[in-house]
């Protein structure tokens, strides 16, 4: 029988040509937690602990997956999210911690502006999972909020996360490039778009680059601003005066999307550096 030290041993120099010994470590604590359904301070305080020959096997093939580069998020099916379980496939990008911060400035931002919540009409655009939709209704139940995005696929997973989290989100089949969607209420518009550039894509790690969907993630070359461009327009035609817009953004184009949204006429553009230190998030009033 394997102890979870070996484990450790046999995942770190599996996976060291993919990862830091660091992100190696932190991978095989989660595949154990799940595997052996404990905590991740179980798991280092009993390092001698046996696996069954079941729970091996499946380590097994986790890591035999992993070693193509598969993320771990797309082999277990799940990840979390600002303290909440969200379904994740290939067909959705997987969220990241940068975004919970997005999610944290909003939610600060309607409470210091004292947006009346029981009125507060939310749109999420191209929501993925509904990560961002999703947590926002959980911390504001009385608010409506709506998410869309442009893959059916992407958007029956968003309802199964909605339904799994237990809140109530509107998801709506729709490309914001060629927006059918006519709402003219609006006081928070929060949108991820896609933001990555064939540049930045050379420097990106396979398990992201070879297995998350691309339509997410990247943007023409000439045009990177594209969906800023696009969500700036829809905002100005539907959100309410003096609502709120807030964008993550990809961390080299924060001047140009911030001067961006100050041609589109809105008004205090903040620019944000995440818990990286990159610029990151764009918070902007109509």
């Amino acid at each position: 029988m394997e102890t979870v030290k070996e484990v450790f041993a046999i995942f770190k120099q599996a996976l060291n040509s993919l990862y830091d010994a660091q992100e190696a470590e932190a991978i095989t604590l989660t595949v154990l937690t799940e595997l052996l359904n404990t905590s991740k301070g179980i798991i280092k305080a009993f390092p001698e602990k046996e696996l069954t020959l079941t729970q091996q096997e499946e380590a097994a093939n986790i890591l035999t997956q992993l070693k193509t580069g598969k993320p771990l998020q797309y082999v277990l099916g799940y990840t979390e999210f600002y303290g909440l379980k969200f379904l994740v496939n290939p067909a959705t990008l997987i969220p990241r911690p940068e975004t919970e911060e997005l999610v944290q400035w909003a939610l600060e931002s309607i409470e210091s502006c004292k947006l009346q919540v029981e009125s507060l009409n939310i749109l999420d655009i191209g929501t993925g999972t509904g990560c961002i939709a999703i947590s926002l209704k959980k911390n504001l139940p009385d608010a409506q909020v709506s998410a869309i995005d442009i893959s059916a696929e992407t958007l029956q997973t968003a309802k199964e996360n909605a339904k799994i989290n237990n809140v109530k989100v509107d998801f709506m089949l729709d490309d914001i490039l060629n927006s059918q969607l006519t709402t003219h209420n609006l006081q928070l518009i929060v949108s991820n778009p896609p933001y990555v550039t064939l540049d930045d894509k050379t420097r990106m790690h396979i398990n992201v680059t070879d297995f998350e969907p691309h339509t997410a993630l990247f943007v023409p070359e000439d045009d990177p601003l594209i969906f800023y461009k696009a969500i700036a327009d829809f905002a100005v035609a539907n959100l309410v005066k003096g609502g709120l817009l807030f964008f993550e953004i990809n961390e080299s184009l924060g001047k140009e999307t911030v001067e961006l949204l100050e041609s589109k006429g809105f008004k205090d553009v903040e620019l944000r550096r995440d818990m990286s230190d990159r610029d990151r998030m764009i918070k902007a009033t109509r």
